[in-house]
């Protein structure tokens, strides 16, 4: 897990200093910072030496007045006084899947809450749909989140009411692990009927966005926010969505990337679903249940299950991941509860440790509980006897 922000990295600066001028998945600004370094462009925002190319004069006068209100150590400030880090491309935290999105990739994200981003986007499913949902969609959204986190799955969305909304209670309910995306500063929870839930979110897995302390949501952020929830899973699940759905942008983006796109049906004669139907009739994937969902994303290369034993040795793991890991049980599953008892932690810490370890192989879920693999037993303990 990633401390906070070096407040004189000066890379660091210059990146969160481009989230209050640059908008997200400006690939202009993209381009920019992949060719000149975001330290140059800061620089020439500033006001020293020529203007940068690719954009009229009209516009390039309006990124220098945002660049005038800009204090980047003020965000990270205002940022770690509300428990925010901020997470850029090169740090360990970093998912390297949101590089697929080439000059269209974050300059950075702020994080709210304990997990690692990167561990936790491992294993992660997006379940995305239409605001204005009906009761079977709430429903198939809930079961589907929960059945994906009682499997070991993170459930990535966007926040918004309806599916999105139903998708993280129903991963919260199962005593899962959820991320939530927003199109504003993760300081700020939006829709505001949302703060409760976005705050439970934060406290037991993770609030992200592209856009810095106190900054507020556009239907453009919106959109853009969107290709981060795509980038970062292994698959995007979309549940009711009319023709011209926020979701359906999340599925394009995730086909475009190469990620699976899957739907689930509604009725026919329902105009919610008619979205979802369409991308049916396209490369997306008909789905109904979670076991259904793992068995397409699970075939990800990397991003599959883990089989062959841990990526990482047990010394290089965290200190609080080897507590953790230490505190299992070595012949039966135990709830989050007890393991963090035994790790001298809170259950919302362990929680967020055991995702990281399933993500490495070291554990694996079983229903309520979790319990060592044959190959983290055979590893950590040195114990080949069977479980």
């Amino acid at each position: 897990m990633s401390g906070a922000a070096d407040p004189d990295d000066e890379e660091l600066l210059a990146r969160v200093f481009l989230t209050r001028v640059v908008e997200p998945g400006d690939e202009t600004g993209g381009r920019w910072v992949r060719e000149l370094g975001a330290r140059e462009v800061v620089r020439r925002l500033r006001g020293e030496g020529t203007a940068l190319p690719g954009v009229s004069g009209q516009r390039w006068d309006g990124l220098l007045a945002r660049a005038a209100r800009a204090e980047a150590r003020r965000d990270l400030d205002i940022a770690r006084r509300a428990g925010v880090r901020f997470v850029a491309p090169g740090d360990p935290e970093w998912p390297g899947q949101l590089d697929d999105l080439g000059d269209a990739r974050p300059l950075g994200l702020w994080v709210r809450g304990r997990p690692s981003l990167r561990m936790w986007a491992l294993r992660s499913v997006a379940v995305v749909g239409a605001r204005a949902c009906t009761e079977y969609g709430a429903h198939m959204a809930a079961t589907l989140a929960a059945g994906l986190a009682e499997r070991g799955w993170v459930v990535v969305s966007g926040g918004a009411y309806g599916i999105d909304g139903a998708a993280h209670r129903g991963a919260l309910g199962a005593g899962g692990a959820t991320v939530a995306v927003l199109a504003c500063g993760v300081d700020r929870p939006y829709p505001r009927g949302h703060t409760e839930l976005i705050n439970r979110i934060a406290e037991q897995g993770l609030v992200i966005g592209e856009l810095p302390p106190g900054d507020h949501p556009t239907p453009s952020r919106f959109v853009q926010r969107n290709r981060v929830i795509a980038a970062l899973t292994a698959g995007t699940v979309v549940v009711e969505a009319a023709h011209r759905s926020g979701s359906l942008v999340t599925a394009r983006a995730a086909q475009r990337l190469g990620r699976h796109t899957m739907g689930v049906p509604g009725p026919a004669t329902s105009a919610r679903s008619a979205g979802v139907h369409e991308l049916l009739r396209g490369e997306a994937v008909l789905v109904t249940d979670a076991a259904e969902v793992v068995e397409l994303v699970g075939d990800m290369g990397e991003l599959a299950p883990v089989r062959r034993g841990p990526v990482l040795p047990r010394d290089l793991l965290e200190p609080g991941a080897r507590r953790v890991l230490a505190a299992l049980p070595g012949r039966r599953a135990a709830g989050a509860q007890e393991i963090a008892r035994g790790a001298q932690t809170t259950p919302e810490d362990a929680l967020a440790r055991l995702y990281e370890l399933r993500a490495l192989g070291y554990v694996e879920r079983l229903g309520d509980g979790w319990k060592l693999t044959r190959q983290a037993i055979v590893s950590v303990r040195g114990d080949t006897s069977p479980c």
